[in-house]
């Protein structure tokens, strides 16, 4: 059976001398999208942290499209096409919208107007708003912000850290049929989401961590379907 296109394998690592990963699995596969799921100091975000090599792992692999790069700075994953969006300080606030998508395609040598074209029809407000400063935005756009940056670097995985953390609801089915869209052009998203049936409802694959392990793994389906996932992680 073929390798995922991003997997991270028998992660072990933290900060310190405390490990908060104790041998945890997260993998991806091409124009899919995976979802970390679990409760508060899960280390949901450290895996993810992990994967883009923000934190040295101690123990296990990251490989994407079957190469090892699990020394490589975020950096050198960067420009291996990996993206990564915080859930905070995701954008420069002082900048217009259009400066701050530039910033995005600071390693690019091409003609970035067509991706930036791109991303103003998959966020319209953004095209609407593009000389204005990202930090008078409200948290919904600013997000839309943080995404198209990242989707200005043409990343073949696009990592989102709580990409919903903060907003409405209707904003928040907005961003995830954004993101949907996104994945359709085969892009690999992967991403940490504490609003676990909403992001199960659009995941290829589903990972519930707890305490740095996997606990459950399947698809969003069949974890939306699991009576112990629902009854522990989804409120019944």
């Amino acid at each position: 059976m073929a390798e995922p296109f991003l997997i991270g394998e028998n992660m072990i690592g933290g900060y310190g001398s405390a490990n908060i990963l104790h041998g945890c699995t997260i993998a991806v596969e091409k124009g899919q999208i995976a979802v970390i799921v679990g409760p508060n100091g899960a280390g949901k975000s450290t895996a993810m942290k992990a994967v883009f090599g923000m934190l040295k792992l101690r123990g296990g692999h990251v490989r994407l499209d079957g190469e090892e790069i699990t020394a490589l700075s975020p950096q050198d994953r960067v420009a291996k096409g990996m993206a990564f969006v915080p859930q905070t300080n995701n954008i420069f606030g002082s900048m217009t919208v259009e400066e701050n998508l530039e910033m995005g395609a600071f390693l690019r040598r091409d003609d970035i107007r067509p991706t930036r074209d791109m991303i103003y029809d998959l966020f319209p407000i953004l095209r609407e708003k593009r000389r204005q400063p990202a930090g008078e935005l409200s948290g919904g756009q600013r997000q839309q912000v943080a995404v198209g940056r990242a989707l200005m670097t043409q990343p073949k995985v696009l990592m989102l850290d709580e990409p919903t953390a903060g907003v409405s609801p209707i904003v928040m089915d907005e961003l995830f049929d954004r993101i949907i869209e996104v994945a359709r052009t085969g892009i690999s998203i992967l991403m940490v989401e504490q609003n676990a049936r909403q992001a199960l409802t659009i995941a290829d694959r589903g990972y519930v961590l707890v305490q740095g392990a996997n606990r459950f793994t399947g698809t969003g389906e069949e974890l939306m379907a699991d009576p112990e996932v629902r009854r522990t992680f989804l409120g019944g």
